[in-house]
């Protein structure tokens, strides 16, 4: 082995160490945190029964602007859910559709929901912020629960599941530390499937991230979640003064609030399949990319540490790939192309095993080996909506984020 190394150029050792070092970085974060969720969904779908043990009034709070339809079809699922004391609150974010006189029909029907508005007139950057905290402030209960308009829960035992993680994992650790329980619950929402390249692209994307930011979660580095699928204390919202020093981005009500207050010791995470909400889709690939780069403007606003965890997994991909095109390229050592190849291909077993049992266990279906042109899609779309963003900023005054 020595003898080989010696007989190794000095760029020959480098690549290699190199290409090393980066394969034990990306099958640690593959296994460390991607897989997280997996393991956490095994544990809590074995004990169901945890369900039952928070009983706890809940508030459901849900923003809708032009939301009309979508609330006649997804509303009643909120309203029928199966647990003891709850309510559903409405806030009709300036709609100029029907929603007003669809909501006004439900709360004839349901004792439960209740409702507000954010005027027409409104001139704010983003009145979800303020329709939100409308919402939370009307609240009778203490745990808060948030969805949109366009979602339908899993399950009729989603409140239960998304509320027992109050009681579970990092509160229960909590209180044993003698600290504070269990302030923020992420849960996974996903995206209804549809027959299109397009679809696969929304549910790979959100299937990627949604295993990193609640890998992270458990790891301890909780920095993000959706609003889709997201609980949190009403006394918590308050004590941070709620959305104050996030009010100058469009979005971010629900990740920049999340990374602003969650920490190690505060956020737990849900991962069942009657935790999850569903969500209709964007259907052309000009409003999901719309959607990414206002998503992605509000990153700026992480927090450093988290910024650099979120760069460095795509950074150290890219590095990989180019040790590897590098060794193919510079070296005639066959033994090295072997090395190289071989470090790529289990790379890849590692990448799709997680990846397919994760897309079969949450979302019910398989990705097959198109994950393998996912890899090296994604941070590319990511770099270009970056470049399209400074450019539209810097020359054409535009600042869509």
């Amino acid at each position: 082995m020595i003898e080989f190394l010696l007989q190794m150029t000095l760029l020959e050792q480098i690549l290699l160490g190199g290409l090393l070092l980066l394969f034990f970085y990306q099958f640690y974060f593959y296994v460390r945190y991607l897989a997280a969720p997996l393991r956490l969904n095994k544990k809590q779908t074995k004990s169901q029964e945890a369900r039952n043990k928070t009983q706890e009034g809940v508030s459901i709070v849900v923003c809708a602007r032009n939301e009309g339809e979508n609330l006649q079809q997804f509303l009643p699922a909120l309203l029928k859910q199966d647990y003891p004391t709850f309510e559903v609150i409405v806030v009709n974010d300036g709609s100029e559709d029907n929603t007003a006189e669809v909501l006004a029909n439900f709360a004839l029907q349901y004792d439960n929901l209740h409702l507000s508005f954010v005027p027409k007139q409104a001139q704010l950057r983003s009145s979800k912020k303020l329709a939100l905290t409308i919402g939370i402030k009307a609240a009778q209960y203490e745990y808060i629960l948030l969805t949109d308009a366009d979602c339908v829960p899993a399950s009729k035992h989603w409140i239960s599941e998304m509320v027992a993680g109050f009681d579970l994992e990092s509160g229960t650790k909590s209180q044993e530390a003698g600290r504070n329980t269990t302030e923020i619950v992420l849960g996974y929402g996903a995206y209804n499937k549809e027959k299109t390249l397009l679809n696969r692209f929304i549910q790979y994307d959100t299937l990627f991230n949604g295993l990193q930011y609640m890998g992270l979660a458990i790891a301890h580095h909780p920095y993000m979640g959706v609003g889709r699928n997201l609980a949190y204390r009403k006394s918590t919202f308050f004590a941070h003064k709620g959305f104050a020093g996030l009010l100058g981005s469009r979005a971010g009500d629900d990740d920049l609030f999340v990374n602003k207050v969650a920490n190690k010791h505060n956020t737990a995470v849900r991962i069942t399949r009657d935790s999850l909400t569903w969500s209709l889709p964007k259907q052309s690939y000009r409003e999901w990319l719309i959607q990414k780069e206002r998503h992605l403007g509000v990153s700026p606003n992480y927090k450093w540490g988290t910024k650099i965890r979120l760069f460095f997994e795509p950074f150290t991909r890219a590095l990989f790939y180019a040790a590897i095109i590098c060794l193919a390229c510079l070296s005639a050592n066959w033994i090295l192309w072997v090395v190289a190849g071989g470090a790529l291909f289990l790379r890849w077993v590692v990448q799709l095993s997680i990846l397919n049992v994760a897309a079969h266990r949450l979302q019910g279906q398989w990705f097959g080996l198109s994950i393998l042109f996912f890899d090296i899609y994604f941070p590319l779309n990511t770099l270009f909506l970056f470049a399209r963003h400074a450019f539209r900023k810097r020359f054409l005054k535009i600042d869509i984020w």
